[in-house]
């Protein structure tokens, strides 16, 4: 009888969730050869394809996404009964905030791991920009947050995050060409929209704010019509929208630093516990 291994049905769902077998790789903290290895041998050995593998995006057959359903359960459940043995006591409430980019990219693996192991702890994500963030870590409104860090609003360190130009879609509107270049950009105070002005006033490329929200998903949407272009964490441009750069005439863009900032009240062991997951899983 064939075994499934749990750490390579781990990386299946890691590419799956990415989206690509490197961004994949780093989720498991493996090589990206060592992953794409492990699971070519799991096709072999099930004598099915499980991804579509495009240039610059891979997605699941029919087959790998029945494996990725059954990969889940089985994860949860291993997940579970290591909490019942190890962890069974934890319990208690953590609130952390996250801004859009951050929340839609790097949490929902780290949410989804830390619930398996700590069922008692309840979570509640507070969806903000990272300098809306900071008053409510002072006033001890929130317990963590998973920050871009700016001038006072330090942290501990998790990664350095390449910033992009996030485009339309390829064969889309080449609106990168057009001058005055329209961008869409989160509201003022935004690391990465002050990034993104100071980096084109420096190239000389003129430029008109065509969209301005705190929503990420109101950004790609403008973006995905062909109607701006978008400064964005890398992590956070969907596969379906292209990442742009110099090739396409715009400025390079600075790395955001991502920081785990922690209030006053957060000296608990849930929070603990969570922070440690944060930075386990996000490190690079």
């Amino acid at each position: 009888m064939k075994s499934l291994d749990l750490d390579v049905l781990a990386m299946v769902v890691a590419v799956a969730d990415a989206g690509s077998f490197v961004r994949g790789a780093a989720l498991v903290h493996r090589s990206q050869s060592a992953l794409s290895m492990q699971i070519r041998a799991l096709e072999d050995t099930l004598g099915k394809t499980l991804f579509v593998r495009g240039p610059r995006h891979v997605s699941p057959t029919p087959d790998g996404l029945v494996l990725i359903a059954y990969a889940r359960r089985m994860l949860a459940l291993r997940d579970e009964a290591w909490a019942a043995m190890v962890h069974p006591e934890v319990k208690g409430r953590v609130a952390i905030g996250v801004p859009d980019d951050y929340a839609s990219s790097l949490l929902p693996a780290v949410l989804r791991k830390f619930s398996a192991s700590y069922p008692k702890v309840e979570i509640h994500v507070i969806g903000l920009p990272s300098h809306a963030l900071a008053p409510l870590l002072k006033d001890n409104k929130l317990d963590l947050a998973c920050v871009t860090r700016m001038k006072g609003l330090g942290g501990e360190f998790i990664r350095l995050e390449p910033m992009v130009w996030a485009g339309p879609a390829a064969g889309g509107r080449e609106v990168w060409l057009e001058r005055p270049l329209p961008i869409a950009v989160f509201g003022a105070g935004s690391t990465a929209r002050a990034n993104a002005i100071r980096a084109l006033e420096r190239a000389g490329i003129g430029f008109r704010t065509s969209y301005e929200s705190p929503s990420l998903m109101g950004l790609l949407s403008m973006v995905e019509a062909g109607l701006a272009v978008a400064p964005s964490a890398r992590c956070a441009v969907p596969p379906s929208l292209q990442q742009l750069g110099r090739a396409h005439g715009l400025p390079a863009l600075p790395e955001l630093e991502i920081v785990l900032a922690r209030s006053a009240r957060s000296n608990r062991p849930p929070c603990d516990f969570l922070a440690e997951q944060i930075l386990t899983e996000l490190r690079l």
